[in-house]
């Protein structure tokens, strides 16, 4: 594992135990969705028109960053339609008999989830278009003269993929979606919204809007940042909000006193301004949502490569990071908020990351401007 992989901030799940709080926390119910407005606009009216003619949904494609509702979406089509939905991915498709299996759980008008589809081997592929279109499998036995094709009937069924690289995707796969829709990083109000569903869930207090205004500030636009900032925050305030001390040592050993164990906390813990501001400094999370990879990397670009533009390996290199990890999960954001610039000759650092950083800008050479 990377720095990049771990840290913080990464808008991917860190470990298992994340995963079940992340369940906890996301809404079952259509109207419970926050955000996206325009994509469940489109849902709602494909689950409406969908229960009328009684037929199985659209095939769905979601593409976007990783941390913005996919899989969450996923579920809450599959209640409000009262089926279940099978999750798999890309990678775990390697041979057509796990694509058989996958469809065959499946009973009509079910779910068939495939997270990072664009990993989808081109073997399976071609297995898939007929399930898609005819809801059938084509197996092939046998070669040469005695080859023959056995096709293997499978419930209707809707197939929602999800990806983080739809350019990725080929473009028969992608043309079989009657549904395809981006998802956007999320305003600071709707991650407000989040972070106050999450408060009641996880048994939070807080000081007024102000705390949770703080924390969706530097979620980078993503709900899953935003429930693992406040989870943070929400163990400092437990700990040290009350202006607790560290654990107080023995005047002789030098060694903690450890006091006998406590009965769980039952009482709401409350977040302040000062608890957010301190736990988020604790965590080098500063007031855009940078953290130290980010910093390094545009300081990499900035004083290594005298701003660019540099090429990604280059830069993936310098860092000892995996340039596509780079790609996915901190470029994204630097070049939402204007601190990246991605041209053809590279990545070039722009004026206000230089700012930010407290570096001088030099603008890039002027005559590479007339041919990009």
């Amino acid at each position: 594992p990377t720095m990049a992989t771990e840290r913080l901030l990464t808008p991917t799940t860190i470990a298992p135990e994340e995963e079940q709080i992340n369940w906890s926390l996301r809404p079952t119910q259509i109207t419970d969705y926050i955000g996206q407005a325009d994509l469940i606009e489109r849902l709602k009216i494909a689950m409406q028109a969908s229960r009328q003619r009684a037929d199985p949904m659209e095939h769905i494609l979601l593409h976007g960053p990783p941390g913005l509702g996919k899989t969450t979406l996923a579920h809450v089509i599959a209640n409000e339609m009262g089926s279940k939905v099978c999750i798999t991915s890309g990678p775990a498709l390697a041979r057509p008999t796990d694509l058989v299996a996958s469809l065959k759980r499946l009973s009509r008008g079910d779910i068939l989830f495939i997270d990072e589809i664009h990993r989808l081997p081109i073997a399976i592929e071609e297995f898939i278009y007929p399930a898609m279109e005819d809801f059938r499998i084509d197996i092939l036995l046998d070669s040469g003269i005695h080859a023959r094709t056995v096709q293997i009937p499978c419930e209707p069924f809707t197939l929602i993929g999800a990806t983080t690289r739809a350019g990725l995707l080929s473009a028969p796969l992608r043309s079989r979606f009657g549904l395809v829709h981006h998802l956007k990083y999320y305003s600071t109000d709707e991650l407000l919204t989040i972070l106050k569903r999450s408060c009641q869930l996880l048994n939070i207090n807080h000081d007024g809007d102000a705390p949770l205004a703080t924390i969706a500030a530097r979620s980078r636009g993503t709900p899953r940042i935003a429930n693992r900032l406040l989870r943070r925050v929400r163990d400092y305030a437990q700990v040290r909000g009350s202006g607790s001390s560290p654990s107080p040592v023995h005047p002789l050993t030098s060694s903690p006193v450890h006091k006998p164990p406590q009965a769980p906390v039952s009482t709401p813990t409350v977040i302040t301004p000062d608890a957010v501001s301190a736990a988020l400094k604790l965590e080098s999370v500063d007031h855009l949502g940078l953290d130290d990879l980010d910093r390094t990397y545009l300081r990499t670009i900035a004083t290594v490569y005298e701003g660019g533009p540099v090429g990604l390996e280059a830069v993936a290199a310098t860092l000892n990071e995996d340039a596509g990890t780079l790609e996915d999960v901190v470029e994204p954001y630097l070049l939402q908020i204007g601190f990246l610039a991605r041209t053809r000759r590279g990545r070039q650092l722009t004026r206000p990351a230089a700012e930010h950083l407290g570096l001088k800008w030099t603008p890039p050479a002027a005559e590479s401007r007339l041919f990009e």
